[in-house]
């Protein structure tokens, strides 16, 4: 069996009106997404998508007559391409697709998983004032949501203390919630420095005592000191790594003592391959390992078996933000948006591979390119 066949095409529908999410100081009129196909000459495929795949098709060639299940070759030649490029790593998820299809088993049983479910966590995602936010709250309890993640987003960290101490009000002791302070990285046109170690910690003060489950992204993701610093005296988990680029990057985070929940997206680094070295690590150094997942419904799907193959999580992102961000529009191009259940479980499909099944006629209409 030969890969005969690397097709990448990209699909977009509108957002209307447009979505305002926190990390972003420009609303999204849009939704994109770059959807690979791996195909074999014997008619199989495997899928995956992200963002953006731009400029792959020149390197194609690399992996065409190769045997997909050669999946260490294809890994060690994609970290060579991303560092020289782009994040290409969706084609180690779609190859992880299309290897369950050869085998006849769902990806996180060749992992090593046994369990198909994870628990998930609510993570929103806009702009809300403090009444907003506690209906929000409340209706994702209701929902059967045992976790919430809230996001700084304004420009002064003392209002969101407000509102996050609004919402712990509203939902009880027995939810935990996570707080993202979108502080690690940023958009191109937002120019706003992250937080210095000072002010990080008076945050992670007061979100100790709010009982917060973990504080995400709190310092400039190159700041190992700091997060390191701020671990020691918080009181409170410290997380990130969500768009770190290189994986030897984890291993520092590790070894410097900067986080203890490890967040990386296998869309954007090491695909299934290296994020499931990275959980092994997270676990030896006795760290949670939760992926980041904020993307479409295949990105959802690829950390979900990642993280219920490689085991130990407390909970999993789930992308989910009424009546914004809801599962049809995320997952738009799947034939079955991804939901979970009345009590916050995530239960993969026991298909092989991923399990996802495309809508083609969306898929179709949807096309850009």
């Amino acid at each position: 069996m030969k890969i005969a066949a690397i097709e990448i095409t990209r699909h977009r529908i509108p957002l209307d009106p447009p979505v305002p999410v926190s990390w972003d100081s420009r609303p999204r009129g849009s939704f994109t997404i770059s959807l690979v196909r791996v195909r074999t000459d014997e008619g199989l495929d495997g899928v995956a998508a992200n963002d953006t795949m731009e400029g792959f098709a020149e390197h194609a060639h690399l992996f065409l007559g190769h045997d997909p299940r050669d999946i260490e070759r294809h890994h060690a030649v994609l970290d060579n391409l991303c560092f020289h490029h782009g994040r290409w790593w969706p084609l180690d998820i779609a190859l992880w697709d299309l290897r369950g299809k050869i085998e006849g088993e769902p990806v996180f049983r060749l992992l090593g998983g046994s369990e198909g479910r994870v628990r998930a966590y609510a993570s929103t995602a806009l702009r809300r004032d403090e009444v907003a936010s506690r209906d929000l709250a409340k209706a994702l309890v209701a929902r059967g949501f045992p976790a919430i993640k809230l996001r700084c987003s304004t420009d002064d960290w003392r209002r969101d203390l407000a509102r996050f101490a609004a919402v712990r009000d509203a939902v009880g002791p027995d939810i935990d919630l996570m707080v993202d302070c979108n502080q690690a990285w940023r958009m191109p046109w937002d120019t706003q420095p992250s937080w210095e170690l000072a002010t990080a910690c008076e945050v992670a003060r007061a979100l100790a005592e709010l009982g917060v489950y973990w504080m995400e992204e709190p310092l400039h993701r190159g700041d190992c000191a700091g997060m390191a610093a701020l671990r020691a005296e918080s009181g409170v988990r410290i997380a990130g790594g969500e768009v770190t680029r290189e994986a030897h990057e984890f291993h520092t985070l590790i070894e410097r003592g900067c986080l203890d929940v490890l967040q990386p997206d296998c869309v954007f680094v090491g695909g299934i391959t290296g994020c499931a070295r990275i959980a092994a690590a997270a676990r030896w150094a006795g760290l949670i390992f939760t992926p980041h997942t904020w993307g479409s419904g295949l990105v959802l799907l690829a950390n979900a078996h990642l993280t219920a193959g490689t085991g130990g999580a407390p909970y999993l992102e789930f992308p989910f933000d009424p009546p914004d961000w809801v599962p049809a529009r995320r997952d738009f191009y799947l034939q079955e948006p991804i939901e979970t259940d009345a009590e916050g479980w995530l239960t993969l499909p026991d298909r092989p591979g991923l399990g996802a099944r495309l809508d083609e006629d969306v898929l179709r209409e949807t096309r850009i390119d």
